[in-house]
């Protein structure tokens, strides 16, 4: 961007979207003078990367000029505390913060308002549903999420936009409500690759700038996790990802078929191991608010916490050790590939908002702390998207969105 934007055109033509399709998407959090705030923000803003972008921000990460409530009834003065880091970031490369978007209650399981842009009788996906949202209907080109287990990957991947999960740790979380600290991780949805790239260069750690390649030259290895985990796909799912898995293979590409989890019983180990570590953190997360506040939440956040209370200290230790073994396993599992592709999700976004769909697909590179990328790939058969998921190694996240802008021109159906 330049210092020739007209920032007074930006903060109208971003409230004007707003109030003009948010009816129907129900994307963003309402507040009482989004312009007047977004106004004095623009009169502020010193130039930077971000001039002139405006940015959806999900309702767990703090953000001075709005209040935080995590979707939930819970009074805002109990969760309020200082701005994120990340959000000192995005203003001052000159980005205005649109608004908070919805999410889960909690980052959890308990849907909230949002809708697909797609077609609004299905779900957009969670938890950073209205992060995914609101970039799919053009109300914000950029958008902040996070990704516990598949927030970002799995709504990017419902309301067909471009979603980035970085490595675990890689963007600050500190000023985030947290789900399970262990997994937490901040990620961008955007409109396209380069999009999603621009907002990881200021939020990310130490970012590098990739060096870009010439015709090709550097195209990783892409390797196809053999074995249950493709299982848990739906047929539709399947048959996509097969398609894209073909489509890159005819257009040069390097795909190998590479078993991993594939002992019996493995996979379901994995999700076990996961399903343990989140839920004990979850209760412990909130060890403080729920004793006080447990009466206004929702009834899947209490389930969970309730769970997580049932579980002792030695097993939620056991697990952590498991965990480490399954990402010396998955790493192994790389030697001779550069990057997994994989299904975002079991099939496009479920009919109904009772439920943000499964997260199944996104479960093991989440658990590991890998970098994913989830990336529009076509269309199912009632019309509503299909993504690509592709996952890197650990760190070398600037490496896997410079494939990921060539693999977006090689998987979208001509």
């Amino acid at each position: 961007m330049t210092d020739q934007v007209d920032l007074a055109a930006v903060v109208r033509d971003c409230t004007d979207g707003i109030d003009r399709l948010d009816a129907r998407v129900r994307a963003f959090v309402p507040e009482p003078d989004r312009r007047g705030r977004l106004a004095a923000e623009a009169a502020a803003a010193p130039p930077g990367v971000l001039t002139g972008v405006v940015v959806g921000v999900k309702d767990i990460v703090r953000c001075e000029g709005t209040q935080t409530r995590a979707g939930s009834r819970v009074p805002a003065e109990v969760l309020a505390g200082p701005q994120a880091p990340l959000v000192d970031r995005l203003r001052a490369a000159g980005a205005l913060i649109a608004g908070k978007t919805v999410t889960a209650e909690f980052a959890v399981t308990a849907p909230g308002p949002t809708r697909n842009p797609h077609n609004t009788a299905h779900t957009p996906g969670g938890s950073s549903s209205g992060s995914a949202a609101a970039v799919a209907a053009g109300m914000v080109p950029l958008a902040v999420g996070t990704q516990t287990v598949g927030s970002v990957i799995r709504p990017a991947a419902f309301c067909g936009v471009v979603g980035f999960k970085p490595t675990f740790g890689r963007i600050p979380v500190d000023g985030v409500i947290a789900n399970a600290p262990s997994f937490d991780t901040v990620g961008v949805l955007a409109a396209d690759v380069a999009g999603a790239a621009l907002g990881a260069s200021v939020l990310c750690d130490d970012w590098r700038a990739p060096v870009p390649g010439g015709d090709g030259a550097g195209r990783p290895v892409l390797g196809v996790p053999a074995g249950p985990y493709l299982d848990r796909a739906g047929a539709e799912a399947r048959a996509a990802f097969a398609a894209q898995t073909a489509r890159l293979a005819a257009a040069g590409w390097t795909v190998r078929e590479v078993p991993v989890m594939d002992a019996p019983g493995e996979f379901e180990a994995v999700v076990r191991q996961l399903f343990i570590m989140n839920r004990y953190e979850v209760a412990r997360t909130h060890a403080g608010w729920f004793p006080r506040h447990g009466h206004l939440y929702r009834e899947q956040t209490v389930a969970a916490i309730r769970e997580g209370q049932a579980i002792g200290r030695g097993d939620y230790e056991r697990a952590v050790r498991e965990r480490r073994d399954v990402r010396g396993r998955l790493l192994d599992a790389m030697e001779g590939i550069d990057a997994w592709l994989a299904p975002p999700a079991t099939g496009p976004a479920p009919f109904g908002l009772d439920s943000t769909g499964d997260a199944v697909m996104c479960l093991p590179w989440s658990n590991a702390g890998l970098p994913a990328v989830s990336l529009p790939a076509g269309y199912a058969a009632n019309g509503l998207p299909l993504g690509l998921q592709v996952v890197g190694r650990p760190g070398e996240d600037e490496e896997l969105l410079r494939w990921a802008a060539e693999l977006a021109l090689a998987v979208m159906p001509r």
